[in-house]
């Protein structure tokens, strides 16, 4: 029952734990503790689960990736939008910003899942679902995209020292990050996400490097 229904319970949680940091929960574009970190992360760690699971029927696929589109188009862009010119139009800036902060990361998991869907619905298996994923998350979190923002943005008082602003390091850095803290932070990121999706082969080069132990299968006289 589980095995069977676990994708549906995934997607239950992760939609409600949507619910609460999009709508219950006041926008904050801090990250103060590890627990906040996890729970930030939560749903698009369950919403993975329950793609990954979620049920091949022939014919379906195309309707549903129509109604993810439409759904983006109709719905998740209009309110990026409203974010968008809400902050600036907004007096305070600086109040406004976290509002903005959290529809652009939720803009992100969500073409993140999006690209996720149309795979499963495409007929990938769910190892491969699952490890494209959890190695999308890993890069959803490495600070890949404050990296090229620091270098590529046009600071009017010049570029800063650390990485103020990405909260996520710093949960993990004890302070804001220098850029060569935040390159490896990043770094070591893309690594296990690099090890993530190499899994069966980097199993598979394990076993063959590995000496057969007696009595194994293996080793068995044929």
């Amino acid at each position: 029952m589980i095995r069977r229904w676990g994708w549906l319970l995934a997607g239950v949680a992760g939609g409600a734990l949507t619910l609460l940091l999009m709508v219950v929960l006041p926008p904050d574009r801090t990250i103060d503790n590890p627990a906040e970190f996890v729970l930030r992360l939560a749903p698009v760690v369950f919403a993975v689960l329950a793609i990954g699971g979620f049920p091949q029927r022939p014919g379906i696929g195309l309707a549903l990736l129509a109604v993810v589109v439409v759904g983006y188009m109709g719905v998740v862009d209009t309110l990026y939008t409203l974010r968008v010119l809400g902050l600036a139009d907004a007096t305070d800036q600086a109040a406004a910003f976290p509002s903005f902060y959290q529809m652009a990361i939720f803009v992100n998991a969500f073409t993140i899942l999006a690209v996720l869907f149309g795979y499963r619905l495409g007929g990938a298996p769910s190892g491969r679902v699952l490890r494209l994923g959890f190695a999308a998350t890993l890069v959803l979190v490495s600070g890949l995209n404050d990296i090229t923002f620091y270098y590529l943005y046009d600071w009017p008082d010049g570029r800063p020292e650390r990485f103020a602003w990405a909260s996520h390091i710093t949960v993990f850095t004890g302070s804001p990050a220098s850029p060569a803290g935040a390159i490896a932070f990043c770094a070591v990121h893309l690594l296990l996400a690099g090890a993530v999706l190499a899994l069966p082969w980097l199993r598979t080069r394990l076993q063959t490097r590995l000496p057969s132990r007696p009595g194994s299968a293996a080793s068995a006289p044929r």
